[in-house]
């Protein structure tokens, strides 16, 4: 087993050395990964203008987007006890979004997990610890971490019987985990997972993301020109929705009367914007055209921006969260529920637990087809009654699992 697992590991580096030659290659023709491949050239350049050099920093390593927003319970938190926060991303989609947070010191891209990176970062940035939130176990930089003693901490895991972890072939893995030095996971069946393979190092703590959503009632959601165009009609969000999302919905926002209807797609491209535009009979305005255009009289607003939707869920009396009638994988259900209101989604949603809770709790309804959607639709739209106690449930259900961030800070920062 250990020959197994020293050449899985001499393949895993070899892949990773093959797709950093052919990265820039496909740079040419991908706009995605030429942010990939050109924000990294600039990363030590980034690190040694803005790391101050008598200060310790925290690391905290996310993926992208999602991860970040579900780290940032804690990166408040830490920042809010005088620690100094560096942010890694590995995907642009979380960097370009939030490369100019406030939220931390300083914001950079994760160069690729090769030996010779992960000990040149490691050595420049020396953490006085490290967070992985979620998953990201890149090899190379946890047993870098782990050489140089670096407490390194797992935040909101989560883990599944199929990975690799859990497989014959998955002891590489499994030594990647020992290199931390505390799971904070999600769910018993993770720690249960894990506590399979000798870890006892686990705490159960619970999904930050539930802090994160909850801090939202607590802030300033008012936003103006949404006020304006729903006014004191009935208003249903659509949330970063997809193609095969819109194809479920369409019909019915055609057929709606008395029902002013808000998207924010997943995508904003202009010929996708100017697609879904085409599918509605409806008078439809886009929030870029916001400042000319009288909306009090639109039955629709596309939102062709990003940023806002969390906001806009606020002004929701029914959401629908885009993703799961595709393979996409489903976006976030807890940003609406936080708000009090029913949720629909669309079929596949078993890789996500807090869907699966709220649907088994009866917050969340999946639709796998448009007569379904409709007839659920039509019936959220006209009973108050039955809104508001479906909308209680995803209110109590975020209530009682928040704590996660708190459970954190009292076990690490002391």
């Amino acid at each position: 087993m250990k020959l197994l697992s020293f050449v899985i590991l001499k393949l895993y580096t070899f892949i990773i050395y093959l797709i950093k030659g052919l990265l820039p290659l496909v740079g040419c023709f991908n706009k995605k990964i030429r942010l990939f491949v050109n924000g990294r050239k600039v990363v030590w350049d980034r690190l040694a203008s803005g790391l101050l050099p008598n200060e310790r920093y925290v690391w905290v390593h996310t993926a992208s987007l999602g991860e970040f927003e579900q780290g940032l319970p804690v990166i408040k938190a830490l920042r809010g006890q005088g620690y100094r926060i560096l942010v890694t991303f590995f995907s642009p989609s979380g960097y370009e979004v939030r490369k100019n947070s406030q939220d931390a010191d300083l914001i950079v891209y994760l160069p690729l997990d090769t030996p010779a990176n992960a000990k040149r970062f490691v050595e420049t940035v020396r953490p006085m610890m490290a967070i992985f939130v979620k998953y990201e176990f890149w090899l190379h930089y946890l047993h870098t971490l782990k050489a140089a003693g670096v407490p390194t901490y797992l935040l909101s895991g989560i883990f599944r019987p199929e990975q690799a972890f859990f497989k014959w072939y998955g002891g590489v893995m499994r030594e990647g985990l020992r290199c931390f030095t505390h799971f904070f996971v999600q769910n018993e069946a993770s720690a249960m997972l894990l506590s399979g393979l000798g870890f006892e190092n686990v705490t159960v703590s619970g999904d930050t993301r539930f802090d994160r959503v909850y801090e939202i009632l607590q802030r300033d959601n008012r936003l103006d020109f949404v006020a304006h165009f729903k006014g004191d009609r009935l208003c249903v969000v659509f949330g970063s929705s997809w193609a095969l999302d819109e194809a479920i919905y369409a019909n019915f926002i055609n057929q709606c009367e008395n029902v002013k209807f808000i998207i924010a797609p997943h995508n904003i491209h202009a010929d996708e914007i100017g697609a879904l535009r085409d599918k509605l009979n409806k008078k439809v305005v886009l929030y870029s055209e916001k400042d000319t255009a009288d909306l009090t009289t639109a039955d629709v607003l596309i939102v062709d921006t990003v940023g806002l939707l969390t906001k806009i869920y606020s002004y929701a009396d029914v959401a629908y969260v885009g993703g799961g009638m595709g393979t996409q994988g489903l976006h976030n259900v807890l940003e609406p529920a936080v708000f009090g209101i029913p949720v629909v989604i669309g079929k596949n949603y078993e890789k996500f637990n807090e869907a699966r809770e709220l649907v088994g709790l009866g917050g969340v309804i999946s639709v796998a087809s448009a007569e379904a959607f409709e007839k659920v639709m039509g019936e959220l739209v006209t009973n108050a009654e039955k809104r508001e106690v479906i909308g209680a449930i995803n209110r109590k259900y975020i209530g009682q699992k928040k704590g996660a961030t708190a459970a954190f800070m009292a076990a690490v920062a002391r």
